[in-house]
């Protein structure tokens, strides 16, 4: 039977779009399932994001069954900042089925060309601050929590529909041993703050609101040259924020300043998809009892984030960061940490996170195509 694509327009679509994911995977050991109400939540009119993009999603189909899904974006704040003509595609799935890769990718261009958009660029869900980039390399084990996961051959699918590369994104893995920098890194650190007048200190809890504000005018600030990069509303944020008062350790959330001003920030999280890969997609009825069950069993580390703003970079703060995350992961029993995603072409901090010990993990591709 041919496959035919329509626009998702009511709830049943919906809730096939939503669940697609899950007969696509169920023989993918390492496949973590998501969070429906988080998913639900990015996808709602609702969402900040929504604010500055028009989406639409597609589900292809099959003699009537469900057998791939694509969303198209435009991202009007991407467009103010870049200037690319670029609109994105993203919350890819699909059968192993090129006519259904094929089709699922044409509606998503036609849409956009209609929309005067110029560029086909993704996997973006839906941008670069949310889950971006597909495994090209790196099928070995579960992604860690918020990174993208794929079955291998949804490589040749895309890349089999027109699809250059734009853009790689690596992820390293530092394991236990690395944890323990040598002396030589602690005495450098050490001079570096002091020349500097550097200070790394923890979030103060006591102060989230302000924290959480500060974090994003370092972050904007920092991440604003960077590729693709687009500033997060404080709406935006502020959904981000919500998310992560309830996880983040106090420990693995640091600020830098430089003689009081502030300098940069960096974000390490648990690898929670170790328990939400047990949890099914759902809190209820029994996710909450998993999570607690497993929450304090995590021995892995997702090293999120960092951002310096420009004027201090090149002062080793970078390498302090690490350090003291190190640190704190020791002191938690952590085994291992993977520091995720980084630019393949930023050499600064890849070159770094190899001095430390880190060991290229895995590779993700954002794609672009003419439209």
């Amino acid at each position: 039977m041919p496959v035919t694509v329509s626009p998702v327009s009511t709830s049943p679509d919906l809730k096939a779009f939503l669940r697609l994911p899950w007969p696509i995977y169920r023989r993918d050991p390492n496949w973590v399932p998501p969070l429906l109400s988080e998913i639900r939540k990015l996808l709602s009119q609702e969402h900040p994001f929504h604010r500055h993009a028009e989406t639409q999603l597609f589900l292809a189909r099959r003699d009537g069954r469900p057998v791939g899904r694509i969303a198209a974006c435009v991202n009007r704040a991407h467009l103010e900042a870049w200037k690319d003509g670029a609109g994105f595609w993203g919350f890819f799935e699909c059968e192993d089925s090129r006519e259904t890769a094929a089709a699922l990718f044409e509606a998503a261009a036609a849409w956009l060309r209609e929309r005067g958009l110029k560029i086909l660029r993704g996997p973006c869900s839906f941008s670069t601050n949310e889950e971006c980039g597909l495994l090209v390399d790196g099928f070995h084990e579960p992604p860690t929590f918020m990174m993208a996961y794929n079955p291998k051959f949804y490589v040749p699918l895309v890349e089999g529909s027109g699809f250059s590369k734009a853009k790689d994104l690596w992820a390293w893995m530092v394991d236990r041993p690395s944890f323990t920098p040598p002396e030589k890194m602690f005495r450098v650190a050490q001079r570096m703050k002091e020349r500097e007048g550097i200070v790394v200190r923890q979030v103060d809890m006591k102060r989230v609101e302000k924290e959480l504000e500060l974090l994003r005018e370092v972050y904007n600030k920092a991440w604003a040259n960077n590729w693709g990069a687009v500033p997060m509303t404080p709406a935006e944020f502020e959904v981000v924020a919500a998310d992560f008062r309830k996880i983040v350790r106090p420990e693995f959330l640091l600020f830098a300043e430089v003689k009081g001003q502030p300098a940069g920030f960096s974000l390490t999280l648990p690898d929670y998809n170790f328990v939400f890969r047990r949890m099914n997609g759902s809190l209820f009825p029994f996710g909450w009892l998993t999570w607690l069950l497993n929450v304090n069993k995590i021995r892995r580390l997702r090293y999120i984030t960092m951002g310096i703003i420009p004027e201090f970079q090149r002062r080793g703060i970078d390498s302090i960061f690490y350090i003291e995350t190190m640190q704190a992961g020791l002191k938690g029993g952590f085994q291992e940490c993977e520091m995720s995603w980084i630019l393949e072409d930023n050499t600064v901090t890849n070159n770094t996170i190899e001095a430390f010990g880190g060991k290229r993990s895995k590779v993700y591709r954002i794609y672009d195509r003419a439209l």
